[in-house]
């Protein structure tokens, strides 16, 4: 598995063979075959463990009173997962698995977490919107920061003001007027 996701994670999925992986973690490709099935049933594996420490680091995440913090708190938690994980954050968002946003939600997606916060924030009037919107567009900010973390394009000290100050921003951009009104009055008074 380590070396399927190492492979995966720094190479093109086409160059990944049961040959390869078994030579990469001196073991037959007969060994593959037994625990995998094949080439796919690797590739899945590898995948399945990439959705399921995701999900478990978000679903670990605290909750609180506050909606909005409890949102914040899920975008530090996927992105410490990513930066400690990022060669499973590479092959679940690297191409090797397909994104698709109208897809199910399964009990163990990674969505979950995040959907039932903006349901909280939701129903206690903190945000307005679609929820799946909201959850698309805060994933999609996370996605892009971190991306660009993990590639190096940011210093440390960049990515962290980055993270902080897009990911309030995102998610300042889907409150109610009068949450959004608080928040501003809150900044403009530090």
């Amino acid at each position: 598995m380590e070396c399927a996701t190492e492979m995966l994670a720094t190479r093109p999925r086409e160059s990944l063979t049961v040959r390869a992986v078994a030579a990469a973690a001196e073991a037959s490709t007969t060994a593959v075959y037994s625990l995998f099935g094949g080439k796919d049933g690797l590739i899945g594996a590898v995948r399945d463990r990439a959705v399921a420490g995701l999900f478990h680091h978000l679903s670990a995440a605290e909750t609180s009173a506050d909606p909005l913090a409890d949102l914040y708190a899920l975008a530090v938690a996927y992105r410490r997962w990513g930066r400690g994980h990022s060669h499973l954050y590479t092959v679940l968002f690297g191409g090797v698995q397909s994104f698709d946003p109208s897809g199910k939600v399964g009990a163990g997606d990674p969505i979950l977490p995040l959907l039932a916060a903006i349901d909280r924030a939701l129903a206690a009037s903190v945000l307005a919107g679609d929820a799946t919107s909201i959850a698309l567009s805060v994933w999609a900010t996370l996605h892009g920061l971190v991306t660009l973390e993990l590639a190096g394009a940011l210093d440390a000290s960049t990515a962290e003001s980055a993270f902080r100050s897009t990911m309030h921003a995102a998610l300042r951009g889907w409150t109610t007027p009068s949450v959004f009104s608080s928040l501003r009055q809150a900044e403009l008074t530090r």
